[in-house]
Parts: structure tokens; C-alpha cells; sequence
């Protein structure tokens, strides 16, 4: 791979995406939804360019083929759940100009991307402790157990979360939803735990750092974190991410219980808000990530450092406008 596509870059984790790659010689180019001027990692990359919405499929998918094409870009990284989603549907257009996704197979995704295929597909195999997760349609309200949490089946972020008390909560919460849509699991209370996989299909290889969010924003993302060294946890997460047939990077999350327990949420398929954390706890997660892809051994992983890791936000002049408005 020579350049590279990211999108979102904007979003949590681009930062160390970008540094990562160009640290590896690769020209990058990046995308936002937004205009450059919003994003400040937009003088980071060698050429910015604002796209349609993920939504806005048709539209959008164009769009990135036109710039993979204009811009001699052969492999494309995305960073949200919405992109892994449109990409998983039109991979063949990728292949087809020459562009490798840097996403794990179709199938894998498809899994990984619906709460309750991935709750049956480890459950059925017995791996880790999957948090019970049952489709909300065709369910009394009076058999589940609250507190619940429902959630859509394919969602991100948080985005349409809701904590049940009771069923009178929940009846209400049934009377505006499309309920075949959501999942409802019991409550558990504890810690969010995070795991950076890294699996290399071909060779089986995985690495895992994982982490303890000790502040997150409300879509989830760790800025204060605890990384730490587990290695019960990292095997069901390396045995999850082979049984997946996981490519890549992709994040496990847990809750551990006050039993010190870890009982499974999810896996996103992609790179983590929190993957800088991983890099600087001691695992590149974004070279090795792309080694998978470039047909290259990914590197072994090395005792990780515990350690504190808290993020800061910072400012970045973007654009400088005189006194008409315009750019000077």
C-alpha cells in the first residue's frame, strides 16, 4: 500500500491513524463530513476532502471512488460504524479500482455489526460470557428483568440507548419504537472495559491491550483510561477475534462486574476512539493493523505498560479571516 484513504477524520481516533500511517511513509489522504476548516487534523494529511453523509450511500460511495482514483490512493480506512456498513455492501466496487478495504471479510462484519448474531455466534461456541440479549419484538414486557437496557441491534455510539426501570417504562419505550429493531439486555452494573484486538487470519496471530474507561463522553468515548494487562481477558478476546475470522484491528467491549467478572457488549469492527491509548501503552494497533492487509506478519506483542493515560483536547487555528470574511 503506497496512500491511503481515511475517513471521519474528525472523529477520536484519526489523530493516531494518520501520524501512524505517514510515520510509515504511506501518503494520506483524508475526509470529513464537515469542511476542513472544522477539523484540525486537516492539515495533517496530504490532500482534504468533504463527502456526503454515509447515508447518503449512492452519493457517497462515488464520491470516495472518485477520490481513491484522482488521488492514486490504494487502500481505504474507515473509522465509523456507518462507513463499515456501506463498505461491507459495496466492497466489490473497491476491488474493482484497484483499493484494498482494510476491513475484516463480509461475512465477519455482518456478524460483528448485529448485537444478537454476535451474542448467538460466541454463545453457541461457548466463548467468554456474553451479557444475555434477546430481540425486544415478540416479548412481553412482563417477562423481562429490570432494570433493562435496549439498544437498536445494529447501533453505535450509544446512539439510541434507554435504561428501563420498570414495566411501565417499558411499555412506553414500546409505543414509539419499531420494536424488531432493538435488543434488550438485563443491566449490569460495573467498569467499561475496552480490548484492542489485533488478528491476523492467515497466520492466527492476535495481540490485545486492554483498558479500563474511567471517564467517557456520553457516545462512549474513554478520555481518562487505565490500561492494564489481563491475560484471561486477552485470551477470550484472541479466541473470539479467530472464531470471527476478525482482519485487523477491532475493539472487544466488557463490563466487569464488582465480582471482578468481564461479561461481553460487543465488537466493533474497526479502530476504537481509544486506540491511541494501545499505541502508547506499547502496541502499534494502526501499522500492525495494516500489515494484515499488505500480506506482512503482524509484530508480536511485548509485556504492555500499565499505566494512567488521560486525553486533553486542543485548540488549532484552521483558517484566518479578515475583516470582510475573508481568508487571508
Amino acid at each position: 500500500m503506497k496512500a491511503a484513504v481515511v475517513t471521519a477524520i474528525g472523529s477520536f481516533s484519526a489523530d493516531i491513524v494518520i501520524k501512524n500511517l505517514k510515520n510509515m511513509g504511506l501518503k494520506v489522504i483524508g475526509c470529513d463530513i464537515y469542511p476542513a476548516e472544522w477539523i484540525a487534523d486537516s492539515s495533517s494529511v496530504s490532500a482534504f476532502y468533504q463527502v456526503p453523509l454515509a447515508t447518503q450511500e449512492e452519493e457517497y460511495v462515488e464520491e470516495i471512488l472518485t477520490i481513491c482514483k484522482k488521488e492514486g490512493a490504494d487502500g481505504l480506512i474507515v473509522l465509523t460504524d456507518a462507513e463499515v456498513d456501506v463498505w461491507n455492501r459495496h466492497r466489490n466496487k473497491l476491488k474493482e479500482a484497484g483499493v484494498t478495504l482494510c476491513l475484516s471479510p463480509e461475512e465477519t462484519i455482518t456478524v460483528c455489526r448485529d448485537k444478537m448474531k454476535l451474542y448467538e455466534f460466541l454463545s453457541e461456541r461457548g466463548i467468554g460470557t456474553m451479557i444475555p440479549t434477546r430481540m425486544l419484538a415478540g416479548i412481553s414486557s412482563e417477562s423481562i428483568s429490570y432494570p433493562a437496557v435496549v439498544k437498536p441491534y445494529n447501533g453505535r455510539s450509544s446512539q439510541g440507548l434507554s435504561y428501563l426501570h420498570n414495566q411501565e417504562e417499558m411499555e412506553r419505550f414500546l409505543a414509539g419504537v419499531e420494536a424488531e429493531n432493538y435488543v434488550v439486555q438485563p443491566y449490569f452494573k460495573g467498569s467499561i472495559i475496552t480490548v484492542d484486538v489485533v488478528h491476523q487470519a492467515d497466520t492466527g496471530c492476535s495481540a490485545a491491550v486492554c483498558r479500563k474507561e474511567l471517564l467517557r463522553t456520553p457516545n462512549g468515548a474513554g478520555t481518562s483510561v487505565l490500561v492494564f494487562s489481563n491475560p484471561t481477558l486477552e485470551a477470550v478476546c484472541k479466541e473470539a477475534a479467530s472464531a470471527l475470522g476478525i482482519q485487523g484491528c477491532v475493539n472487544f467491549e466488557f463490563i466487569e462486574g464488582e465480582d471482578g467478572t468481564f461479561s461481553m457488549l460487543e465488537c466493533n469492527p474497526r479502530f476504537s476512539g481509544g486506540v491511541e491509548f494501545s499505541c502508547i501503552a506499547g502496541y502499534d494497533c494502526v501499522l500492525n493493523h495494516v500489515r494484515c492487509f499488505q500480506g506482512e506478519d503482524i509484530l508480536p506483542s511485548g509485556p504492555v505498560k500499565e499505566m494512567y493515560i488521560a486525553r486533553k483536547y486542543e485548540e488549532y487555528v484552521t483558517k484566518v479571516l479578515d475583516k470582510e470574511g475573508t481568508k487571508i
